[in-house]
C-alpha cells in the first residue's frame, strides 16, 4: 500500500486538521471529528437552522469540504467508510443547533441511519427541534430493494446545497427539511467502477477487477458493484447509466440538474467526456438539462469510476442550486449550455496548386510516402514502449496520425518533389500535436525549399534536402548530436548519404548507406545522456533504451529505401 500518510489510526483527524487549516472560516471540534462553520453566532438564540450531514471518511471533499455558509453548518466525520457515533453526532447538533432546530441529511446506511436518528432523539430530549431528512438516490439496487433500503450517494450533495441555500435566506426548520425531502425524492444516482480502492487500515483492494472488466452499480465504500461487464466505450457506459437512472425517473420533458462524479482516481479528462455523452443523451430522450456539475463530489478513496445523478427540477430547487455559497470548493456556476458552440478559425491556406497547374502524379513519389505510412502506422507499439520510457508515451500515436495525414494527400500533391515535401509537412504540422509536429513540419519545409522547383531532382539534390531538415530541426529545438534526440539518427544519414555520394556511389547505394547511419546512431542514442525533451528530467534513468525520435527517422528511412526498391 502506497499512500500519504502517517498513522491509519490518525489519518482522519489529520485530514480534519490539514483542511481546516487551510480556511478561515472552519474550526474543528476538539474531542470529536466534527468541522463547523467558524462564523455562527455564539449566542445560540441568534443562530439560523443548523444542517449537518457527515459519515464516513473518505468521501473527500463530502462531507467536510461543503461546511460554510450556504451549505452545512457542521460536518461529522467517522473513520473511514465506518458511520461517526452517536456522541459526535449529538455534539455536532448541541455545538450549532439553537432554539431553531437543526437538519439531519442523512445518506442511507445502516449505521449512518441508526447513529444520526439516535442522536437526533437526543437532541429532541434536550429542547431542541431537529428533523431527519435521508438521502436514497442509489438506483443500482432499485429491482431487488425497495427504495427506502437504497444508499445514499452522490446525489446527497445537491440535497445539501438545496437546504444550505434555504437556511441561507432565512426560512424555518419545516420549510427547510420539506424543501430538502422533496429534493431528495426527486434525484437518482447510478456509479460505475474501473477499479478497487484500498482501505488505510486494510492495506489492500476491497475487491479485484481483470484487466477488461467493470463494476456496474457499486456504492461508495470500496464495495463490489451488482453486476461485472466487460470494459466499453465510455459512451455505452453512459447510456446504459442513463438507462437505470431514466427507469426511476421520469426524465422527458423535465428540466434536469446533471452532476457528474468522479470516485477519486478518475481524471478530469474522462469525467468530461462522461459529460458530454450524458448531455446529448438525456436531450435525445427528450429532457433538458439546465444545471451540469462535474468533478470529484463524493468520492471512494482513489477508485477509478465515477457516478451520474440527476436531479428532476422545480423552480424553487433549481433557483436554490444556483444560489451564492461561501463554499470554496462549490462550482460558482452550474448553466449548461444548450448546444456545443463551434467557431471555425480564419486561416489563410498556403498557395498550393490548383489541379490543372500541377503536373500528373509522380508514382515514385506516391509509392514512397505510401511506404512511410505504412511503416510508421507499423511501428507504433514499438515507439509508444521506446517514448513511454523516456517521455510521455506519445509518440507511437503521433506517428500514426502523421501516416493518416500522409494518406490523405491529394495526387496534386505528387507533382514535384519540392511541393510533395511542403505539402507533407503542412499535413503533419495540422495533424500531429506537441513537439513532433512542428519539427516534422519545419524540416520538411527546409527541405522542399533545398529542392529544385522544377526539372529533374539528382541525388545531389536530395542530400542537401537531407540535410537542410537536419539542419532546421537542430536550429528550432536548439539540440545536437549526441543529445538523444531524433538528430542522432537523422545528423549520421545525412552525412553519411554526402560521403557516399563523394566517394561516387550511385543514389541508390548511398541511401543504403545513409539508412544503415541511421540505425547506428540509434543504437548510439540508447548510451547517451538526454539533454533536450522530456527524457532530460529522467536522466540516467533512461539509459540503455534507444531514443524513440530516432528510431522513427530510422523506420521512415528505411521504408522509403526499400518502396525504390534498392534493398
Amino acid at each position: 500500500m502506497k499512500k500519504l500518510i502517517n498513522d491509519p489510526r490518525g489519518s482522519v483527524r489529520e485530514m480534519l486538521e490539514g483542511m481546516v487549516a487551510l480556511h478561515p472560516g472552519l474550526a474543528l471540534m476538539d474531542e470529536e471529528n466534527v468541522v463547523i462553520d467558524a462564523s455562527l453566532p455564539e449566542d445560540p438564540e441568534r443562530r439560523p437552522v443548523a444542517v449537518i450531514s457527515g459519515g464516513g471518511s473518505g468521501h473527500e471533499p463530502a462531507h467536510a469540504g461543503y461546511v460554510g455558509r450556504g451549505m452545512l453548518t457542521a460536518a461529522v466525520a467517522g473513520d473511514v467508510f465506518t458511520s461517526p457515533s452517536v456522541d459526535a453526532v449529538l455534539a455536532a447538533i448541541l455545538a450549532c443547533a439553537g432554539p431553531r432546530g437543526a437538519l439531519l441529511v442523512v445518506k442511507n446506511y445502516t449505521g449512518d441511519r441508526l447513529n444520526f436518528r439516535l442522536a437526533a432523539e437526543l437532541a429532541r430530549v434536550r429542547g431542541i427541534p431537529v428533523e431527519v431528512v435521508m438521502v436514497a438516490d442509489d438506483v443500482a439496487l432499485r429491482d431487488s430493494l425497495p427504495r427506502e433500503q437504497s444508499r445514499g450517494v452522490a446525489g446527497t450533495v445537491l440535497v445539501h446545497k438545496i437546504a444550505g441555500a434555504a437556511v441561507a435566506r432565512g426560512l424555518p426548520l419545516e420549510e427547510v427539511a420539506a424543501l430538502a425531502r422533496g429534493a431528495a425524492e426527486s434525484v437518482a444516482t447510478m456509479g460505475i467502477s474501473l477499479g478497487a480502492c484500498t482501505v488505510p487500515a486494510v492495506g489492500r483492494p476491497g475487491f479485484e477487477l481483470g484487466d477488461d472488466e467493470i463494476e456496474f452499480g457499486l456504492g461508495i465504500h470500496g464495495e463490489k458493484g451488482v453486476r461485472k461487464s466487460a470494459m466499453l466505450p465510455a459512451d455505452t457506459i453512459v447510456d446504459s447509466m442513463l438507462e437505470s437512472l431514466s427507469q426511476a425517473l421520469s426524465v422527458k420533458g423535465c428540466r434536469l440538474g446533471v452532476l457528474v462524479n468522479g470516485l477519486g482516481g478518475t481524471p478530469p479528462m474522462e469525467l468530461a467526456i462522461v459529460a458530454r455523452r450524458a448531455l446529448t443523451r438525456l436531450r435525445e430522450l427528450g429532457a433538458e438539462p439546465v444545471l451540469g456539475w462535474c468533478g470529484n463530489f463524493m468520492t471512494a478513496l482513489e477508485m477509478p469510476g465515477c457516478s451520474l445523478s440527476l436531479m428532476v427540477l422545480d423552480e424553487a430547487r433549481e433557483d436554490l442550486l444556483t444560489s451564492p455559497t461561501e463554499v470554496r470548493i462549490w462550482p460558482g456556476s452550474a448553466e449548461v449550455a444548450a448546444e456545443v458552440k463551434s467557431v471555425t478559425a480564419s486561416v489563410l491556406d498556403e498557395p498550393q496548386p490548383g489541379a490543372d497547374e500541377a503536373g500528373p502524379p509522380c508514382e515514385r513519389l506516391q509509392r514512397a510516402v505510401a511506404a512511410v505510412a505504412s511503416a510508421m502506422v507499423a511501428s507504433e507499439e514499438r515507439l509508444t514502449e521506446l517514448d513511454s520510457a523516456a517521455g510521455d508515451g506519445d509518440l507511437g500515436a503521433s506517428m500514426v496520425r502523421a501516416a493518416q495525414a500522409l494518406r490523405k494527400l491529394p495526387d496534386s500533391a505528387f507533382g514535384s518533389p519540392a511541393d510533395c515535401l511542403a505539402r507533407a509537412g503542412e499535413a503533419l504540422r495540422r495533424a500531429i500535436g506537441g513537439s513532433s509536429g512542428p519539427f516534422y513540419a519545419f524540416a520538411l519545409l527546409r527541405a522542399s525549399q533545398a529542392l529544385p522547383s522544377e526539372g529533374e531532382v539528382a541525388a545531389q539534390d536530395w542530400a542537401r534536402a537531407l540535410k537542410a531538415a537536419g539542419d532546421a530541426i537542430a536550429e528550432i529545438g536548439g539540440a545536437a548530436p549526441g543529445d538523444r534526440t531524433m538528430l542522432d539518427a537523422l545528423m549520421p544519414a545525412s552525412q553519411a548519404f554526402e560521403a557516399a555520394l563523394a566517394e561516387g556511389l550511385d543514389g541508390s547505394q548511398a541511401f543504403a548507406r545513409a539508412v544503415e547511419a541511421a540505425w547506428r546512431g540509434v543504437e548510439a542514442s540508447a548510451h547517451m545522456h538526454p539533454r533536450f525533451g522530456r527524457a532530460a528530467y529522467l536522466g540516467d534513468r533512461v539509459m540503455g533504451v534507444p531514443d524513440g525520435g530516432a528510431e522513427a527517422v530510422a523506420k521512415w528511412l528505411e521504408a522509403i529505401d526499400r518502396s525504390c526498391g534498392q534493398r
